[in-house]
């Protein structure tokens, strides 16, 4: 049996259409994954307009802003994954659209926001950004706060094609040299992203119970995709993290105050090493790209990478294979040097305790 016409998909879950007893197309949720059951809906609303039996639309509240919406989004959103992130963006989309009624919104209005974010912000964050309006939409239209009808303008707005095939890494040298032109507080957590791959939030949020040091690894609770992700603890890592002032009322393993708090973040003195390094584009996340890239070059696989990485899948990983390549002497020489009781993995770096803050 083909599928009736007046019935599509959003999602995973089946949508009907028909007109009402006023000709006007009404639009309902199925509520199933199921084609069957959405035809079943559909022919029951057919014949409910037909015998004037058709229950009344439930009356979408007027008014509502969109700062009474983000209200109620952050709420619901407090128990997601990556909240902090999403508040941000919700802040920003508020102090445009704070005082906008929902009903008011449509294709051209946002399409004008994202002309003009454009052209200070890259595609990737605008991209998140409406990204995160089009969800709050959809929650919306859920709570019944705005039609289906705005819902579906709001949609309309199509994301700008991104460019992420950036992949800028550090030699060994560079790494050393970085490295040295830290700060002090600094050193240990460039070290920690060059021999893990974690990100930076991971890192500065880091807790003394998720390390351990007599088994060598480090269990990263729910990260960014979702899952839990062990990473292990190389020699370097360890003489670093073991080498670390340890607060007596702060679970934390790098902290940034007599309280014991932890970094917030470290731009300012990140990008200080830098140019005490002469190292110029470059970026903190960068280091993970460093990670990746020298053992893809030393021969590790990627689905090993990947795991290390917490990719949710290999396509992700897959933008450091073109390094393999070019190394494949290096890669077939790491069961020569294992057999011979080397591992030269990852390099370990001379740490300089001399270094002053600067």
């Amino acid at each position: 049996m083909g599928k009736l016409k007046g019935i599509y998909k959003r999602g995973k879950v089946y949508w009907i259409r028909y007109a009402g007893p006023d000709g006007r197309m009404r639009y309902e949720s199925a509520k199933t994954t199921s084609l069957r059951e959405a035809e079943y809906l559909l022919a029951c609303r057919r014949k409910e307009v037909k015998e004037g039996n058709l229950p009344e639309v439930k009356k979408i509240q007027k008014n509502i802003t969109f700062r009474e919406l983000a209200k109620e989004y952050l709420e619901w959103a407090k128990i997601q994954k990556a909240f902090l992130s999403k508040r941000d963006r919700i802040r920003q989309l508020v102090d445009v659209f704070g005082n906008y009624s929902l009903s008011n919104f449509n294709t051209r209005i946002i399409e004008q926001y994202q002309i003009t974010k454009l052209s200070i912000c890259k595609p990737a964050t605008v991209n998140r950004l409406l990204a995160t309006l089009k969800h709050m939409f959809t929650k919306a239209v859920e709570w019944e706060l705005v039609s289906d009808e705005v819902l579906r303008k709001v949609r309309k707005v199509k994301l700008t094609p991104e460019n992420n095939k950036r992949l800028r890494f550090l030699s060994f040298d560079e790494c050393q040299t970085l490295i040295r032109a830290c700060n002090n507080h600094l050193r240990p957590i460039v070290i920690t992203a060059l021999n893990t791959g974690m990100r930076k939030r991971e890192i500065l949020g880091l807790q003394w119970d998720q390390v351990d040091l007599k088994h060598g690894f480090i269990l990263l609770g729910i990260t960014k995709n979702g899952e839990k992700r062990e990473i292990p603890i190389n020699k370097t890592l360890r003489e670093t993290l073991m080498a670390l002032p340890r607060h007596i009322k702060s679970p934390f393993v790098f902290w940034s105050n007599k309280e014991g708090k932890p970094f917030k973040d470290v731009k300012s003195s990140f990008n200080s090493a830098l140019k005490r390094a002469g190292i110029k584009d470059f970026r903190f996340h960068d280091l993970r790209h460093t990670f990746a890239s020298h053992l893809v070059m030393a021969g590790c696989d990627l689905k090993t990478v990947q795991e290390l990485l917490g990719h949710k899948t290999l396509t992700m990983t897959l933008r450091y294979a073109h390094l393999s390549p070019a190394h494949k002497i290096g890669a077939v020489e790491i069961l020569d040097k294992a057999l011979n009781g080397e591992n030269l993995l990852y390099k370990n770096y001379t740490i300089s305790n001399t270094q002053n803050d600067g």
